[in-house]
């Protein structure tokens, strides 16, 4: 398919740096920098509005741009931006120099079309790559590169070499790369939580008979009130040891 092409005005600019560049912004205009290996570097400004209109197309940033500037007029793309973290205005551009019958690096989105096989069973699809970088000339470049997964089963996966190359268009990577995958469903695993009585410690756990530390186990003191066990406030038993006082032993 052709590729749009859109018209926008430029004008030359001498000085560079932060000054010169917050003027431009406070007019409504931004820097911008023309790249390219078929002339030096050309910096200017542009409106930022003129801009975004200039890409509105089905290519958006592969659109191929007729930079007007002073009388002249250079074929661009639009290749890279900054934006303003905050309010999300366009702070700077750079733009590449092309030749309508010279093939240049592109990215181009990619989509998946159909309703995998896997999916119907119980699979989960996953997109690997979104973007596939092209070599192709800039009347040719494609505005997306559609991939039929309606074939996919469970735990398969589809590669480039599996993809209809566009008429015009190399694929700058490798065969081997996955676009997209069926993976298997995870398995919810059930957790199997001990019983609160088994657990030393936990609130309204109940210590086994003849445990230790549990009621009527060896060693363990007896209830108050049960039988042998010393009444609240009685006194110690007739010959019962008496304990050191202070932490001092018996005298000698």
């Amino acid at each position: 398919m052709a590729n749009d092409v859109s018209t926008l005005t430029a004008q030359k600019r001498d000085q560079a740096g932060k000054g010169p560049s917050h003027r431009l912004r406070a007019k409504g205009m931004i820097p911008a920098v023309c790249y390219g290996p078929y002339d030096k570097p050309l910096h200017v400004s542009v409106d930022p509005v003129a801009l975004k209109k200039a890409i509105a197309t089905p290519h958006k940033f592969n659109t191929v741009i007729q930079l007007q500037i002073d009388g002249q007029t250079r074929t661009v793309l639009f290749k890279a931006f900054e934006k303003d973290p905050v309010e999300g205005d366009l702070l700077h551009a750079d733009f590449l120099e092309v030749r309508m019958d010279k093939e240049v690096m592109v990215n181009v989105p990619v989509v998946l079309i159909g309703k995998p096989e896997g999916v119907t069973a119980g699979g989960i699809l996953q997109q690997v790559a979104r973007t596939l970088p092209v070599l192709v000339k800039p009347s040719d470049i494609p505005e997306k590169i559609e991939v039929d997964v309606s074939e996919l089963g469970i735990a398969e996966s589809l590669h480039i070499k599996d993809v209809k190359t566009p008429a015009g268009v190399k694929f700058k990577v490798r065969g081997d790369q996955t676009i997209a995958v069926v993976n298997i469903p995870e398995k919810e695993e059930e957790v199997v939580k001990p019983a609160a009585a088994l657990v030393p410690g936990a609130e309204g756990a109940v210590a086994a008979p003849g445990a230790p530390g549990a009621p009527g186990a060896p060693g363990a003191p007896a209830a108050p009130g049960a039988p042998g066990a010393p009444a609240a406030g009685a006194a110690p038993a007739a010959g019962a040891a008496k304990a050191p006082e202070g932490g001092k032993g018996p005298k000698k």
